[in-house]
């Protein structure tokens, strides 16, 4: 994303060709990928970061997947390049839960994302973004072009996959697809397959967007600052976030407060509005709202068992040492889509005990921290 400077919301937050690339380094498939909703993408290029050395024989690699806005900045601080800093820093590093002194640490943009990996922002070949003809990609066609990423690294089988919400998604759909390639698993606060709230809750999401006049059918790259879709990507933001949070926390931190001095008997705010406007304020300065529609409804259309006669008997395929948490205040990933994944794993859900809800896995690091060791062994 440009800045420029005039202090309205760019059309998109994207990273652009010609921004500050930061830490990224870039991977282009091999050829074509065939979709499993149809249909091809001619070419895709991923965008990921590493920490740590790849050793000898290949055999202390990690995969780090990230959720719905996040990125392949996952530890160091905001730079050029990167405005925010990484999101599990706490975890990724020398002598840390993830020790970088021990471990090769690989942490990519996913398909449809738009940090640096192809998605509805990224030139098709033809000098102008995908839009409205990005297609259709699912967690299945994401975990193909990281196999095609980790052959290129070569890395042949990760040493563990981790990931929360969506990113726990893709661990777990590394775990089923691909079980010779994968070790050990974290799947953090995340789900089987989809269930009709969590799509429910994403539909009010997907329609302010898309009812947003700047959303143009998915073709608004070309607009001007402050006439994009940052409105529905803002109100999307707004209630995914209560989604993220709980309601005892919520009541803590905000309860009836009013914001500073605004009265909202007098059209001001209440602390939490405020709050979440904030929010929607910074997720439309660093995301594009095309990767917010492809990402969500590839989450949407998650479900380990699609083809492969159900979720029990697709699980019943992982072998890789698995490690399943859930928190018990997570509203939006309920701690009994965890117990499913274990039980059909052969184990028990850990809990993560938080008041922060969804968000939890990426606060609780002494916890998270606690379950990685455990994994790690």
């Amino acid at each position: 994303m440009t800045d420029s400077g005039d202090g309205l919301p760019p059309a998109t937050g994207a990273w652009r060709a010609g921004d500050p690339p930061g830490r990224r380094q870039w991977f282009t498939g091999p050829g074509a990928l065939a979709l499993e909703a149809g249909g091809s993408l001619p070419s895709y290029t991923l965008a990921y970061e590493t920490w740590g050395t790849l050793n000898s024989d290949g055999s202390n690699a990690v995969l780090i997947e990230h959720a719905l806005t996040g990125d392949s900045h996952a530890a160091g601080p905001a730079e050029p390049g990167h405005p925010s800093a990484g999101w599990w820093d706490g975890l990724i590093g020398p002598g840390k839960a993830f020790d970088t002194d021990e471990l090769f640490v690989v942490v990519p943009n996913v398909l449809g994302g738009c940090q640096g990996s192809t998605g509805p922002s990224s030139d098709a070949g033809d000098g102008r973004p995908y839009g409205s003809r990005f297609p259709v990609v699912t967690a299945r066609d994401q975990v193909r072009t990281e196999e095609a990423l980790a052959d290129a690294l070569g890395v042949y089988r990760w040493a563990a996959v981790a990931g929360g919400s969506m990113g726990g998604m893709r661990a777990l759909e590394w775990a089923v697809s691909a079980p010779d390639r994968v070790d050990s698993a974290l799947v953090l606060a995340s789900t089987a397959r989809a269930s009709a709230e969590q799509i429910a809750w994403a539909a009010p999401q997907l329609h302010a967007i898309r009812s947003d006049p700047g959303w143009h059918g998915g073709d608004y790259y070309g607009q001007p600052d402050g006439e994009g879709p940052h409105r529905g990507l803002g109100v999307a933001r707004r209630i995914a976030h209560v989604t993220y949070r709980s309601e005892p926390e919520l009541a803590q931190r905000f309860g009836r407060r009013y914001q500073g001095e605004e009265d909202p008997l007098r059209g001001g705010r209440f602390a939490v509005e405020s709050y979440l406007d904030h929010h929607a304020e910074k997720l439309a300065a660093r995301f594009d709202a095309g990767s917010y529609v492809v990402l969500t409804e590839s989450m949407n259309t998650h479900d380990v068992g699609r083809d492969r006669g159900g979720v029990a008997a697709a699980l019943a395929q992982v072998t890789a040492r698995t490690v399943v948490a859930g928190v018990d205040s997570d509203r939006l990933y309920p701690l009994y889509q965890s117990a499913e994944i274990a039980g059909a794993v052969g184990g028990e859900a850990s809990v993560v005990s938080s008041p922060y809800g969804h968000d939890s896995f990426l606060i609780e690091s002494g916890q998270i921290g606690a379950l990685v060791k455990s994994l790690l062994g």
